[in-house]
This record gives C-alpha cells, sequence and structure tokens, in this order.
C-alpha cells in the first residue's frame, strides 16, 4: 500500500490531499488564519493520515527534491524567497515559513518539489534573469494536466499544450512540449493577475524602491478599475501569444481560483480562444481541492514509484538542480 500526501500552500489557503495507491481517500483545506490560532492543527492533520509513504511539502519557489531531513534555513528562505527586514510581516504567502518547519517537525518522509527554474527541460537561455518560471505548485499543476492529456492523446511524447492558471492573485502560464516542461510566463514574470501587475517596467521597480513584498500583490486587474478588463484582456493574449510564437501548441488548458468569477472566465475566454481549443483542466476522480494539490499529491505518488511514476521521468523530476540564488546575486552584481 502506497500512502502519499501532496499540499498547494496558496495565496487563500493551504490544501492537502492524501492518495492511496493512486486514489483519493482524504483532503483538507486550512485558512491562513485557522493555521495561525492552532498552530497543531496540520501535524494533527497529517498524523491521522498515517502511514504515510511521502509527503510533497509546501514548496514555495522550488527546490531541487530535497528531503525535508536535509534541509536547512538558507533552502527555507530559497522557498519563501522574503528579505530578512520584513519576515513576520504580513508579506507574501502568509505562514508559509511556519507550514514547512511544521511539516518538518512531524518528522514524516517528506520532500520539497522543484520549481520550473529548476528542471533540466527549461533551456538555461530562457532562466536567464528570471526566477519565477512557475513555482512548485504550478509545476504540480503542469503535472497533472500531462497525466490527464497524454492519457487522451496517446502517451507522453505526444503531450503538447499550454497551461494557463488564474490564481486569486497571481497569473502563470505553462508550456509542455512532448511531455517535457520547456517554458513559462509566471507569477510577477508573467501576465497581469488578478491582484499582481505582472511584469514590471524596471524604471518604475526602481522608482519604487525600496519595494515590500506585498507590492508584488498590487496592480493587477482589481487595482486597475475600468482600465483592469482591458488590460487583462490584453496582457493575456501577449503572453500567450510569445509563448505560442516560440513552441507551438494547439491545446489550452485551463485552471485556478480565478476561474470561479464569471467575469475573469468570460476575459480569459475572449483573450485565450483565438490561440488555441481551451479546455478546463480535469480533477482527480473524488478530488476538490486545487489543482496544484492534487499535481503536488501526483508527484507524490511518481517519485514513490507508484502509478503516476512514469510522469516523474517525463518531466526528468529526478535531473531537478540549481539555485535561486544564482539569479538573484547576479541580478544585483
Amino acid at each position: 500500500m502506497l500512502r502519499v500526501v501532496g499540499t498547494d500552500p496558496g495565496t487563500s489557503s493551504l490544501d492537502l490531499l492524501l492518495l492511496e495507491d493512486g486514489r483519493v481517500v482524504d483532503q483538507c483545506r486550512f485558512r491562513p488564519e485557522e493555521l495561525r490560532e492552532r498552530p497543531g492543527v496540520l501535524a494533527t492533520l497529517l498524523d491521522g493520515w498515517t502511514p504515510i509513504t511521502l509527503v510533497a511539502g509546501p514548496s514555495g519557489y522550488g527546490l531541487p527534491l530535497v528531503p525535508a531531513s536535509s534541509l536547512t534555513a538558507d533552502q527555507i528562505d530559497q522557498m519563501s524567497l522574503v528579505r530578512p527586514d520584513q519576515r513576520g510581516e504580513p508579506a507574501g504567502l502568509l505562514g508559509f515559513r511556519s507550514w514547512v518547519r511544521a511539516v518538518v517537525q512531524t518528522c514524516l518522509p517528506v520532500v520539497f518539489l522543484p520549481g520550473g527554474f529548476h528542471l533540466p527541460t527549461i533551456p538555461p537561455h530562457r532562466k536567464a534573469n528570471s526566477v519565477d518560471l512557475g513555482t512548485a505548485d504550478k509545476v504540480a499543476v503542469a503535472a497533472l494536466a500531462l497525466w490527464f492529456d497524454a492519457r487522451a492523446h496517446g502517451g507522453f511524447d505526444r503531450s503538447t499544450f499550454a497551461l494557463v492558471e488564474i490564481g486569486s492573485a497571481f497569473t502563470a502560464m505553462m508550456v509542455v512540449q512532448h511531455g517535457r516542461l520547456v517554458d513559462a510566463s509566471a507569477g510577477t514574470n508573467g501576465p497581469i493577475g488578478l491582484r499582481s501587475r505582472g511584469v514590471w517596467d524596471g524604471e518604475v521597480a526602481y522608482w519604487r524602491c525600496p519595494l515590500s513584498k506585498q507590492d508584488l500583490f498590487r496592480g493587477g486587474l482589481e487595482d486597475l478599475g475600468p482600465l483592469g478588463p482591458d488590460a487583462f484582456r490584453e496582457s493575456l493574449a501577449r503572453h500567450l501569444a510569445g509563448l505560442r510564437a516560440v513552441t507551438p501548441f494547439e491545446r489550452i488548458y485551463l485552471s485556478g481560483a480565478g476561474l470561479n468569477r464569471p467575469d475573469v472566465a468570460r476575459l480569459t475566454g475572449e483573450a485565450l480562444s483565438p490561440f488555441g481549443q481551451l479546455a478546463s483542466l480535469p480533477s482527480l476522480p473524488g478530488a476538490w481541492v486545487k489543482h496544484a494539490a492534487q499535481g503536488s499529491a501526483l508527484l507524490a505518488d511518481a517519485l514513490a514509484g507508484g502509478e503516476f511514476a512514469a510522469v516523474a521521468g517525463s518531466l526528468e523530476l529526478r535531473s531537478a538542480w540549481g539555485s535561486i540564488w544564482d539569479v538573484v546575486n547576479r541580478s544585483v552584481t
């Protein structure tokens, strides 16, 4: 019996999914305020789910498959990317660092998943000057899409598509070619989101320094007033068209909590339908938690040699490497 757990430390919640031999057997969602008020609730849940073969821990910007047993403070910094002067403030994903520590302290077998930056399938020139090529949760959603697409179209080699996730704050676009994640436009480096302004003009960023982490959660559709719909729609179209010009694709999967809003779903459809066949990303049978938690559990199963093992091979997950400090430090010299 193989029991694995996937996690999604999203902007609005922490979702967890338990798979047993590839089937959904339990799931849970915690709000950030609930975790702050009941700090032991996460450990209690996981203890109730034992025995557990592997947990894919909350990974933020990602690590190259680092186990909890060897996790360092520096690696927690890499996953969270919050400046020392802002730690403890309401910045970024609220509670992320404490969630990581809570999972580590359970002493369960935990591994932290890579972001797009760590995958060898994205060419080095696309990583230049970029940290966010899809955080670990976005890689997990891409893995879920890959599983469904490969089954529908005859194998991983036949899987070429784009994934567009409209989250509660950020927007991410990922491109899979022949079963390998090869390109991305995501987060602050991607299109306008519901709360994030997307790609920044360097001169504007210069004049706004010193930035706070919360500055990255402003300037999106919700902040732009009457300009928002046109800016959001054109930003989606511009970014997807650019990705498609480099890596042609015909299928586009849609995911993300933002699409639960009818106005956002309409704008997204208007923007993206000229570029390919749109389809909502399916869920694993019985799953209601976010796609990222489902994909995270799928990858935990894959790494443990379960039903989804071929997905880890297609994404070359075990060849993940690198440190985001290489980009961050090079950018400030």
